[in-house]
């Protein structure tokens, strides 16, 4: 029996952390091993987590050589200087507790101009060494990065120089394009280098990988000279055997964090003047946010009434998340009210696919999930923007009282992605 190649990926974010950064790597190493890949997974032996999962360590499979190597972090320094020690540092500048200050906006200006491309900078001299000693010793056929953090991809860049190993940069997100990258406060030479940065990634990498077609035509366009776009998506395992019962009121839920960014003030609108003109509505409503909420989010539900429907949960072990999902009447994601907004394709979407449950996207109609979702051809699934066409949506699928949807989306099962993915690692390794 032929053995299997053996493919190194080098990850920031692995269980136990918790969070959207984790689902993409987890699930394809979960499934490369049935598709001839032995897969190596260089982490952090520690680091910043938002949150923790330890019910995802499921999906590691067994056996699964997992290399982990200390890291130091500024965050420590950055909790000290803002008075927010204790607590987590969030992504996306996301603020639960209180507004951001002078301390938070200084240290903001220090981590975009001095922190170059990431907090992460200060373990790649580090990998980079173990890493080249640990190839000498043992060898693999190709290496992936996954990022962000971009720090990641530097490690491959040099390890690809050092050892001419095929090497595929994987973009979960943008880099110089990410939605809060201008409020980063950057002078103009730390921005020369961020996109000098990036360039250099996207143009030595052998192959780019983007999660969907917006942002792969994105990173062609600054130089990479192939782009595979490969989804995220849903597995099949993770979903219960048996229908769960759907929750008793008209439950509206959003999975995930919410930045203020991701405001939907439009849909508080629609629901605040539901709830004003029909009183069995309103005794029916629920909002369901579960994970952390921007403080700004939480002012805008005051505003408009609503939180007396409002219930509020923490972040949820994934496995219990997905049962939520399956749960509530009817799911909703909001895309970031950013420019960049078009070619967000989020793995939370692919699980709300996966719950075959509505779904209200507030987002551009003309973007990426926009048009998956109109391919999917379902009355119940709508991607809109302004509020009169949100309240009409809202109205029709509580009068119809529909709960489940009948779609086709194999194309989007993790098993199939992986798949893709092993023939694109295959073409690089002959």
């Amino acid at each position: 029996m032929q053995a299997l190649k053996k493919v190194l990926v080098i990850t920031y974010y692995w269980p136990p952390s918790g969070g959207s950064g984790v689902q993409r790597w987890l699930k394809f190493v979960k499934y490369l091993p049935s598709c001839g890949w032995t897969p190596v997974v260089y982490a952090p032996d520690g680091g910043e987590m938002p949150v923790e999962d330890h019910s995802l360590e499921k999906d590691i499979p067994p056996g699964t050589e997992i290399i982990r190597q200390p890291i130091w972090e500024p965050y420590e320094l950055y909790k000290k200087w803002s008075g927010r020690k204790g607590e987590k540092v969030n992504t996306g500048f996301l603020s639960e507790n209180k507004k951001p200050g002078l301390a938070d906006k200084i240290a903001i200006w220090v981590r975009g101009n001095l922190f170059i491309p990431d907090a992460r900078r200060f373990w790649i001299k580090p990998s980079i060494r173990f890493l080249r000693q640990y190839l000498r010793d043992n060898p693999v056929d190709a290496i992936v990065t996954t990022g962000p953090p971009h720090s990641m991809h530097l490690i491959g860049r040099a390890l690809k120089k050092h050892t001419g190993l095929p090497w595929i940069a994987d973009f979960r997100d943008p880099w110089t394009n990410i939605d809060f990258y201008q409020d980063l406060m950057l002078t103009r030479y730390a921005d020369r280098l961020h996109h000098k940065l990036e360039r250099a990634v996207l143009t030595e990498a052998d192959c780019v990988i983007s999660v969907g077609p917006t942002l792969g035509k994105e990173l062609q366009a600054l130089g990479a000279k192939r782009v595979e776009v490969i989804t995220n998506g849903y597995d099949e395992d993770d979903y219960p055997v048996s229908p769960s019962q759907p929750d008793a009121k008209f439950s509206i839920a959003h999975v995930g964090t919410m930045v203020k960014t991701r405001n939907p003030v439009a849909l508080w609108k629609a629901l605040q003047q539901l709830i004003t003109e029909q009183p069995a509505f309103a005794s029916d409503l629920e909002i369901k946010l579960v994970g952390k909420v921007d403080l700004s989010v939480m002012a805008s539900i005051k505003e408009h009434g609503l939180t007396p429907y409002l219930r509020k949960i923490d972040y949820l072990p994934h496995e219990e998340a997905i049962i939520e999902l399956t749960r509530s009447r009817l799911l909703l994601l909001v895309l970031n009210d950013t420019p960049n907004a078009r070619g967000i394709l989020t793995g939370k979407f692919f699980e709300y696919l996966g719950a075959k449950r509505p779904v209200l996207c507030i987002g551009d109609p003309e973007g990426d999930v926009g048009k998956i979702l109109a391919n999917m051809g379902a009355e119940a699934m709508a991607c809109l923007q302004d509020e009169a066409n949100i309240k009409t949506f809202i109205q029709r699928l509580y009068v119809s009282r529909s709960t489940a949807v009948e779609i086709n989306i194999d194309l989007f099962s993790r098993r199939q992605l992986t798949r893709t993915l092993s023939q694109v690692i295959k073409e690089f390794t002959g």
